[in-house]
This record gives C-alpha cells, sequence and structure tokens, in this order.
C-alpha cells in the first residue's frame, strides 16, 4: 500500500512512499534489538559524541528540514527552523547530562553495599504524530539512545519524509545503521508491532482514542508505556493581569503550529471585569497575525494539516455557535485550494459546547467569562484534559499559588504560554496522558530501575 504526501497549502501530492508489510518491519525491530546488544555496552562519552554529531547535522540542514515540514504537513518554515534548532538541544542536552542522571546511586541498608542501578530496557516503539514530526521524536530518542536502548519509529503516515529524515541524521551521526528505524506502516499494524517479544517499551504522543487503543494493547503484553495525549489548556486571566501582555501571549499560544498542539492555549478564562478589555485586545492580536504559504517567510500560520482535519474543526464551531457562542473573528472556510483555516475567535462559550470540552486542534480561541478567580479555577478544571495549564497577574504569589496547588495540570505557568523544555519534566494527567518526557525523569522512564544488594 502506497502512502501519499499530500501539500496541505495546495492539495497536490508531492511524492509517494511504498508501505513496508509486516515481514520488513518485524525484520527491523529484529535488527534494532541486535543494535542495542552492543549498543547497551558502549560507554556514555561514545554515545554522547554521536549525539552531539546529530545536533550538527540538523543545525546544519535546519533549512531542508523546514521546508520538508512545510511541504508535509504545513508547518511555516520559521517556526520549523524553531523546531529543528530545538530538537538540536534536546541532543545536546542529553549527549552533557545521561551519564550523571543514570549513575548508579549508593543507598544505605542492612548490606554491606547496596545501590541503585539504572539500566536499559532495550527496543522502544515510539508511535508519534504529524503536527512536531521532528521535535516529538527527538525528545524520546536522544533520552532512549543516551540511555543505551533502540528506537523504532511509528511515524504518522502523512509525514513519511519526515521520518526518513530522522533515521538518516542518526545515520549520518554515525550510530549504529540498525539502531534507530523508521518503519514506514499503517495504524492497522501498530498492534503486531507491540506484540513483538523485542518490543520492551512504548512511547505514544497523539489523540486520547489512540492513547486508550495502545495502552490497552501494551497492558495486555506487560509493556511500560509513556502517554502524551490531547489537551484543552486553560489560560487565567484575573483582573490585576497586564492584559496588553497577557493578550498578546495567549494569541502567540494560540496559533503556534497553525493551533495544531496539544499544549498551546485553548480556553482562555477571563474574570468579569476585564473581559471587554482582553477580549478587545486579543481579538487584535488575532486578526493581526498572517495565514499564507508556509514556504513564505512572512506567514505566522499555515493551514491545517489535512483538510479532513480542518473540516472537523469548522465544524466543532459552527455547532458551538448554534449552541450560542458568538463569534468575534475568523469562523469561515477560505475560498481556494488547501487546508486553511483563519484565527477564529469565538465569545460566550458556555459548558456543553464543543469549544468548551471539546480540543480545539486549530486556530480557534474560546473565551469564557468567569465570576472571580475561584470561578475561573473552578472552570479551567472542568476538563478531562490535564496538559498544561497558565495564569496571568501581576501578583507573583498569587500566581504561584495558583499554579502549583489549585491548576489541575502536568505543566503550569505564570504569565507565559506552556512549552516544552529539555530541562523540564513533560506530560499529563487525566485524559492527556501519564508518565513524563524530557529531564532526568524521561531518561528514567524506559530504564530497568535495578536494586543491587550485597551482603
Amino acid at each position: 500500500m502506497a502512502m501519499d504526501v499530500i501539500n496541505p497549502a495546495t492539495g497536490e501530492e508531492v511524492n509517494r512512499f511504498q508501505e513496508m508489510g509486516p515481514k520488513q518491519a518485524v525484520q527491523a525491530i529484529e535488527q534494532a534489538h541486535q543494535a542495542y546488544e552492543s549498543w547497551r555496552k558502549v560507554p556514555f562519552a561514545e554515545r554522547a559524541k554521536l549525539m552531539k554529531r546529530a545536533a550538527q547535522i540538523l543545525r546544519e540542514n535546519a533549512k531542508a528540514y523546514a521546508e520538508l515540514m512545510a511541504v508535509e504537513m504545513g508547518k511555516v518554515v520559521r517556526e520549523g527552523r524553531a523546531e529543528v534548532e530545538k530538537c538540536a538541544l534536546v541532543c545536546d542536552y542529553y549527549a552533557d547530562h545521561a551519564q550523571a542522571m543514570l549513575n548508579s546511586e549508593p543507598v544505605v541498608s542492612d548490606a554491606g553495599k547496596s545501590f541503585v542501578a539504572f539500566q536499559p530496557l532495550g527496543v522502544v516503539l515510539a508511535v508519534m504524530p504529524w503536527n512536531f514530526p521532528f521535535w516529538q521524536v527527538f525528545r524520546f530518542a536522544a533520552p532512549a539512545l543516551m540511555a543505551g536502548n533502540a528506537g523504532v519509529l511509528k511515524h504518522a503516515s502523512n509525514v513519511p519524509g519526515c521520518a526518513l529524515a530522522i533515521e538518516e541524521v542518526f545515520r549520518q551521526a554515525g550510530f549504529p545503521a540498525e539502531l534507530f528505524r523508521a518503519l514506514l506502516v499503517g495504524s492497522r499494524q501498530v498492534d503486531a508491532l507491540i506484540e513483538h517479544r523485542f518490543i520492551k517499551a512504548v512511547t505514544l504522543t497523539g489523540s486520547t482514542p489512540a492513547g486508550r487503543a495502545v495502552a490497552g494493547k501494551a497492558g495486555k503484553m506487560l509493556k511500560k508505556t509513556v502517554l502524551e495525549l490531547g489537551g484543552s489548556d486553560p489560560y487565567l486571566i484575573l483582573e490585576d493581569a497586564d492584559l496588553e501582555q497577557a493578550a498578546a501571549t495567549c494569541a502567540t499560544s494560540r496559533l503556534i503550529n497553525a493551533g495544531q498542539s496539544c499544549i498551546s492555549a485553548k480556553r482562555f478564562i477571563v474574570v468579569e471585569p476585564v473581559r471587554e478589555r482582553f477580549e478587545a485586545l486579543f481579538v487584535e492580536h488575532m486578526r493581526a497575525k498572517k495565514m499564507g504559504d508556509p514556504l513564505d517567510e512572512g506567514s505566522d500560520l499555515g493551514p491545517q494539516a489535512r483538510v479532513d482535519l480542518r473540516d472537523e474543526l469548522h465544524a466543532q464551531v459552527q455547532r458551538s455557535i448554534k449552541l450560542g457562542a458568538k463569534r468575534l473573528l475568523g469562523g469561515e472556510v477560505p475560498q481556494g485550494p488547501g487546508a486553511f483555516y483563519p484565527p477564529t475567535v469565538l465569545t460566550e462559550v458556555k459548558k456543553g459546547m464543543p469549544a468548551y470540552d471539546e480540543e480545539l486542534f486549530g486556530p480557534v480561541a474560546a473565551l469564557i467569562s468567569a465570576a472571580d478567580e475561584a470561578d475561573a479555577i473552578h472552570v479551567a478544571n472542568d476538563s478531562a484534559f490535564g496538559l498544561g495549564a497558565a495564569v496571568f497577574t501581576r501578583d507573583l504569589a498569587r500566581g504561584e499559588r495558583i499554579a502549583t496547588e489549585e491548576l489541575e495540570a502536568g505543566s503550569c505557568f505564570v504569565n507565559a504560554f506552556v512549552k516544552s523544555d529539555p530541562r523540564l519534566p513533560f506530560g499529563g494527567i487525566k485524559e492527556s496522558g501519564y508518565g513524563r518526557e524530557l529531564s532526568h525523569y524521561g531518561i528514567r522512564e524506559f530504564v530497568n530501575v535495578k536494586t543491587v544488594y550485597i551482603k
């Protein structure tokens, strides 16, 4: 079966790849396992040297990789280059710190000597999405490989070129040729991959339904999983917020990657005393963003990744309006080719509307009014999701208290938009998943935490 690559900005087919058959996929897994048996014994210093080289290759080819992302899934090239640089940063970070993160830890016990050792598991299967086609992969691959594991990648079917380019980065850097493999397979083959005896763990970034399916299969096979799933991140704008700064930050967050980000701001919960002023400022910033060709340096946002995804988003907007939401900006499908959808702002959003209850995976903002701080916190937590959240206030102690003690999310920011950082753990709670990526928490997800006791 062929994997057709459709440019979401033009609707034209730009490439075609042949899907791997089950035998080819199994062979790749077995070869990755063989490579792991040797790789796990390679000293950290040698692993780090190769990972540093991977970072260098990424930086040298940032323009080409950004253009590849633009053509395959519509990311504007400016954001694509930034994504590649972030991948290089995570490679450098784990090259510099993996050994210290995985050094054995002595423990005082009744033994003559006892300690905790951290050892690799084997081949890790990564099921990754199209929205950050390089970053999502490298934030798993850099720590996994530095820990001594091997990796096989089942990437989204609309970004096969990105998958193969990432595989080539590791090969060019000097990693064993079969240690990291891109498996060009469809979703129907994932269950069989998880079942393979050499797959020791699974990491998935994607939708909540996809997470349920993978977790269910992995659970039956008793294999460790890390899941980073959907989100409907709430941003609280309190009465003492710097409204200009908040509006600009919120608009930027909502439109990153044309709104196709699990951790972009989606629900803007504004206390009533400043609602009208914030709405006006926010609409102004959203309107100023330029939608256009993702290969154009002047574009702020490109198309949605696929026409069907754009149409699903528009249906959510229409249903919300039918139920009483008011449209302040956008909300109409543009004429012409491609999967474009404009920056859109809905207000008077209430519980029971898709804009309140569901994830809006595109450039659509839901403005929700709250009576006061307590009501805003209640609305923020009134969600099945728990990935990220933010609060805007000039009182930093107040913001810290709300972020630390009140908001139900894996990452809570004050006066800034939520983002991932190699130095900080990243992941969600509730239907946004479990487990953590990045920092020392991430590299320890796919190791054997082994007790050693010597009498």
